[in-house]
C-alpha cells in the first residue's frame, strides 16, 4: 500500500530530512513517533501529496506520488485520502453540514453531499451537530467533525497528525477507538504521527509498525 525509498526533503534554510525506507501493507497501522521538529508532519505532507520530495520515491497504492503534477496530486488526494489534522479549519460562516458539503464539492463530489454528509455524521454519533457553527463545538466535538470530514470520500488511506494533542484522556480514547474501528471497517491503511504515549498504548493490540524520527 505505502512504500518509499531513499526519501528526503530539504526546506530553504531548513534541515535536510531523510527517512528510512518503508513498506507498509494495506490495512496496517503505522505510528510515526518523535519529538516536535523531527519530520513527522513533513512525512505526512509527502504522503498526502501536499509537498514533493527533494529526492527518492514514494508510492501509495501503486501510485507514484513523486511523479505526479500538482494538479494530478490534487485529484488523487480528493479521491483516495482522508486527513485528520492537528487543528480543524472550518468556515465560521457555515454550519457543520455545509462545511462538510464544501469538502465534497472541492473533491468534485458535490452530488453526494445530501446523502453522504448526514450518513457520516450519524455514523460518528454527531448528527445533532449538523446545524451548528464551528464556534459552537467543544474540542471533542470538533475532533469528531474533523474525523467525519476525513471519512467523507471513503478513503483508502487515513493520515492523522497528533490527533490527541488537545484532548483529555476520555476524548482521546474515544477518538482513537473510532480511528481503529473505522479504518478496520474500510480496510484502510492508517498513519498516525504522535508523541503521545496514550496513542501507543491504545493501539498496541493492533501490532502497529513503529517508525521513530
Amino acid at each position: 500500500m505505502i512504500a518509499w525509498r531513499d526519501l528526503s526533503v530539504q526546506y530553504p534554510r531548513g534541515p535536510w530530512l531523510r527517512f528510512a525506507d518503508m513498506q507498509l501493507d494495506t490495512g496496517r497501522t503505522l505510528l510515526l513517533r518523535g519529538a516536535s521538529g523531527t519530520g513527522k508532519s513533513s512525512l505526512l505532507a509527502l504522503l498526502a501529496g501536499l509537498s514533493s520530495p527533494t529526492s527518492g520515491e514514494i508510492e501509495v497504492d501503486g501510485v507514484p506520488l513523486h511523479r505526479l503534477t500538482p494538479r494530478q496530486r490534487d485529484a488523487w488526494r480528493a479521491a483516495h485520502l482522508g486527513v485528520l489534522p492537528q487543528r480543524l479549519h472550518l468556515s465560521q460562516s457555515l454550519s457543520v453540514a455545509d462545511n462538510l458539503a464544501l469538502a465534497l464539492w472541492a473533491g468534485g463530489r458535490a452530488h453526494q453531499a445530501a446523502q453522504r454528509v448526514p450518513q457520516v455524521l450519524q455514523r460518528l454519533g454527531v448528527a445533532d451537530l449538523a446545524g451548528r457553527r464551528p464556534h459552537e463545538l467543544s474540542v471533542g466535538q470538533a475532533q469528531r467533525v474533523a474525523l467525519a470530514r476525513a471519512l467523507l470520500c471513503e478513503p483508502r488511506l487515513l493520515l492523522a497528525d497528533e490527533p490527541t494533542a488537545s484532548l483529555d484522556d476520555a476524548s482521546a480514547a474515544d477518538v482513537l477507538a473510532l480511528l481503529r474501528e473505522l479504518s478496520r471497517e474500510r480496510g484502510a491503511t492508517l498513519v498516525i504521527a504522535t508523541h503521545d504515549s496514550r496513542v501507543v498504548q491504545a493501539l498496541a493490540a493492533d501490532d502497529p509498525v513503529e517508525m521513530r524520527l
